[in-house]
C-alpha cells in the first residue's frame, strides 16, 4: 500500500457509540453511531460522511466490533469490513492493524484480531510524535474507556495488544466520561446527611455527574443519555434522582451536585489506581501525554497521586475539533505516510 500526491485519504474511526472521521489535514467530523442498535445502517452512515469529504483512499480503524449485536469479533469485523468497502464502492480501503500497518480488506477479515479494537495503538503513535524521546505515556480518557499505553521513545510500549489482555494489565479501563452507568462505580450515593444505595440499573452515567459538575457543557438537543432526555443539568439531576429511586421534585440541584461530586471521586479513585500499576518509578523527565473528551478527568487523576510530571495536551497540540477526532486524524497521517 502506497502513498502519492495524487491520492487523497479519508481515515475513519468506527467506534460502539461514534463514528470520527478526519483527513489528516484539518478535517474532521464526528457523529453519535449506535453500533448494537443501527448496525445494519452502518454503510449508510459511511456513505454520508464520505459525501461530506470524498477521497479516493480510505483508512479504517476501530474498536465497535465488540459491540453485542455480533456473536464474535471476527464477525463484527467482518461487518465492518464489508460495510466500509460497500460504502465507498473501491478496493482503496485499508484497515489500522495493532502491528503498526495498514492492510487490505481481505488480510483485515482473515486477521480478524489484528485490527480489532486497534485505534489506541494509532493514537500512541501521535501522542509518541509529541514525546519522542525517554519514557513517556499516554493517558486517553474518551466517552466509554481510559487508555493508558506507556510509550518509549516515543513509540507504543504496551504489555498487551489485544483488548482482553490490555484490560487484564490495567492498559485498558472500562470507565469513560459519558457512558459508564453509576452502579459500576459507587454502590451508595450521598443524600442529606445518609448514604442511600442505587438501583443497579441503567439509569444514569458519568455524563449526568460531570454535567453536574460543569464540565461537560449543556446540550438540549443531544439526547445521548440514559433516558433519551436532554444533555442537560437539570435532566441530569433527574436521572440521578432516579438511581437513587427519589422522586426528582425531591431531589434539588444542590442534593444533584452532591451525589456528583462523589461519583467523580470513585471515577477518579478507579483511574488512579490503574495509573499507579503501570507507572511505578516516577522520574522528573517523565512526561504524559493527556488526551479525549476527559483529559480534565486524568488531570485530577494526577492531583490526587501528588504527581507532577511534564504534561502535553492533546487538545492544545492540535484543537478541539482535531483532537476530539484524535485516533482518525493520526490514522489518516499514517496512510499519508507523515506519521
Amino acid at each position: 500500500m502506497a502513498s502519492s500526491s495524487t491520492n487523497s485519504w479519508l481515515a475513519f474511526d468506527i467506534g460502539g457509540a461514534n463514528i470520527k472521521a478526519a483527513d489528516g489535514q484539518g478535517w474532521s467530523h464526528s457523529e453519535p453511531f449506535a453500533m448494537w442498535q443501527e448496525w445494519k445502517r452502518l454503510p449508510d452512515a459511511i456513505r454520508h460522511i464520505q459525501s461530506l469529504r470524498p477521497a479516493t483512499h480510505y483508512a479504517v480503524t476501530m474498536t465497535g466490533e465488540i459491540a453485542d449485536c455480533f456473536p464474535e469479533r471476527s464477525d463484527g469485523v467482518r461487518h465492518i469490513v464489508q460495510s466500509c468497502s460497500l460504502a465507498t464502492g473501491t478496493d482503496n480501503v485499508f484497515f489500522y492493524s495493532v502491528t503498526g500497518v495498514l492492510i487490505d480488506a481481505k488480510e483485515a477479515i482473515h486477521q480478524p484480531l489484528d485490527v480489532a479494537a486497534s485505534n489506541w495503538h494509532a493514537l500512541a503513535r501521535l501522542a509518541g510524535s509529541l514525546a519522542p524521546l525517554g519514557n513517556s505515556w499516554l493517558v486517553d480518557i474518551g466517552s466509554t474507556t481510559t487508555d493508558i499505553v506507556p510509550l518509549s521513545c516515543g513509540k507504543p510500549a504496551p504489555k498487551g495488544l489485544t483488548d482482553w489482555d490490555r484490560l487484564a494489565h490495567g492498559e485498558l479501563v472500562y470507565t469513560g466520561i459519558e457512558r459508564t452507568p453509576l452502579p459500576t462505580l459507587v454502590h451508595t450515593l450521598p443524600h442529606r446527611g445518609a448514604m442511600r444505595p442505587l438501583a443497579r440499573e441503567w439509569f444514569a452515567t458519568t455524563q449526568d455527574a460531570w454535567l453536574l459538575l460543569g464540565y461537560l457543557e449543556e446540550d438540549s438537543k443531544s439526547v445521548n443519555t440514559a433516558d433519551r432526555k436532554p444533555a442537560t443539568r437539570d435532566a441530569a439531576r433527574v436521572r440521578i434522582a432516579r438511581t437513587m429511586l427519589l422522586e426528582p421534585n425531591a431531589f434539588t440541584l444542590a442534593d444533584a451536585i452532591e451525589a456528583a461530586e462523589a461519583i467523580a471521586t470513585s471515577q477518579i479513585l478507579l483511574i488512579k489506581d490503574a495509573m499507579q500499576l503501570i507507572i511505578q518509578h516516577q522520574q522528573k523527565e517523565d512526561c504524559i501525554v493527556l488526551s479525549g473528551q476527559g483529559e480534565l478527568i486524568a488531570r485530577k487523576v494526577l492531583s490526587h497521586m501528588n504527581w507532577e510530571p511534564r504534561t502535553i495536551s492533546l487538545k492544545h497540540a492540535y484543537g478541539d475539533e482535531i483532537s476530539r477526532v484524535a485516533p482518525a486524524h493520526a490514522v489518516a497521517l499514517i496512510a499519508r505516510q507523515i506519521l
